[in-house]
């Protein structure tokens, strides 16, 4: 999937409009509580920068429902930019009409503006052509950084490339690199660890891997369905009793493939998901009448991590239980650090697994750590992602 870069193109003076994943978390105080986004995207804004170009970032920012919203502007964002950059960054009200379009006017080389959060407008995720077509109006090449939305048809990932043509930025570049070569080219033995809540997320995902991995670990509320397709009685555990037959399916593949599948063992038990609620271990397969499983119990934990140290290549998505109640954490925790002790090349899905590596402190012994949950569950599932499919191709030869 060789795409253009920010290197194949001239920029120096230039009107570049750059997509970047700025959707940070903001405490109630509208406070910034983890910048790492924003970090992420620095290397393609200073090289840009360097190159004397017209930087104008935009992004998205929570969940608005397609209007302003105050809690959601991006001006927490603008200020950590600057203080980062140490340069000013001109934070502008709207994303497109006659607010933008002035401000971006007036912009000198090295010059940096960021646009008012995207989906303020219900054009944005619609993709709508004519919101595509001004967000263009105001640039003269386009670079997608926003691997986190690349798996999004939107009008700031897709739509904008029908009027300028599209590279791809480092973080980007970076993404599609590592997991190119995990799917497409991994070092063997290659085991994929799948958890999170819910099977239905993930049976494509499962289903593409049963046919390229070595092994498969399933943990988290997910691994609740496959124990109750092999007969096991899980109590009031969260399971979807409609996918029950797909679990079965996937372990017959898996053992018709000559894929070891590896299930918890034992689970930590409690009447309730409460951080205060009494909690138990108990093998997989006694879970009591009025109890629910929360997390892998430590035989399971074990099990996983030694499993892992056999590895060459590790991939991993989704916690192993409700890991942010601390008494149901553990079992994440002992997977997240199993990988920081592997030699293993290790790729670490977005969303809930980063943080888990972070909350571990092992973030920094993980090969890559995706900035993307979901864009990069769909490239393990073998779905093209939109923002990328989109960007301009790179000459071979």
């Amino acid at each position: 999937m060789a795409k253009k870069t920010v290197k194949d193109i001239d920029v120096k003076g230039k009107r570049v409009l750059v997509r970047v994943d700025f959707n940070v978390p903001l405490n109630n105080d509208g406070q910034i509580t983890d910048d790492n986004r924003i970090r992420a995207a620095l290397a393609t804004i200073r090289y840009l920068l360097d190159l004397e170009a017209r930087l104008i970032l935009m992004s998205h920012l929570g969940r608005p429902k397609g209007e302003p919203d105050d809690k959601l502007r991006m001006d927490p964002v603008a200020k950590r930019l600057e203080d980062m950059l140490d340069r000013p960054v001109t934070k502008v009200d709207d994303c497109i009409g006659e607010i933008a379009g002035d401000a971006v006017a007036g912009m000198r080389d090295g010059d940096v503006v960021l646009l008012e959060n995207l989906r303020f407008h219900p054009g944005e995720k619609k993709n709508d052509d004519n919101f595509a077509r001004q967000l263009a109006e105001l640039g003269e090449v386009y670079v997608n950084d926003a691997f986190g939305t690349a798996h999004r048809a939107h009008a700031s990932t897709q739509g904008v490339t029908e009027y300028l043509p599209g590279v791809a930025g480092f973080l980007l570049e970076k993404e599609i690199n590592m997991l190119s070569k995990v799917v497409d080219n991994p070092e063997r033995p290659y085991v994929a660890i799948i958890g999170g809540a819910k099977v239905s997320d993930k049976i494509g995902v499962l289903d593409n891997l049963i046919g390229k991995v070595d092994s498969l670990i399933i943990g988290g509320g997910m691994a609740n369905t496959f124990l109750k397709a092999k007969g096991y009685e899980l109590g009031k555990s969260l399971l979807e009793e409609d996918k029950v037959d797909a679990a079965k399916e996937l372990i017959g593949k898996a053992e018709q493939k000559g894929i070891e599948l590896l299930l918890p063992v034992d689970l930590v038990v409690a009447p309730g998901a409460e951080p205060s609620a009494e909690s138990k271990v108990v093998p997989a397969d006694a879970v009591p009448e009025e109890w629910m499983a929360l997390d892998i119990g430590p035989e399971t934990a074990q099990v996983f991590g030694n499993h892992v140290k056999d590895c060459s290549t590790v991939v991993w998505n989704g916690p192993m239980g409700v890991f942010e109640m601390e008494p149901f954490a553990q079992g994440t925790i002992a997977v997240a650090q199993a990988l920081a002790e592997s030699s293993a090349i290790t790729v670490v899905g977005g969303g809930d697994s980063a943080s888990a590596v972070k909350k571990a402190g092992v973030a920094d012994r993980i090969t890559h750590v995706s900035t993307g949950g979901g864009a990069s569950l769909e490239f393990l599932e073998g779905k093209t992602l939109p923002g990328v499919a989109s960007l301009q191709d790179k000459e071979e030869g």
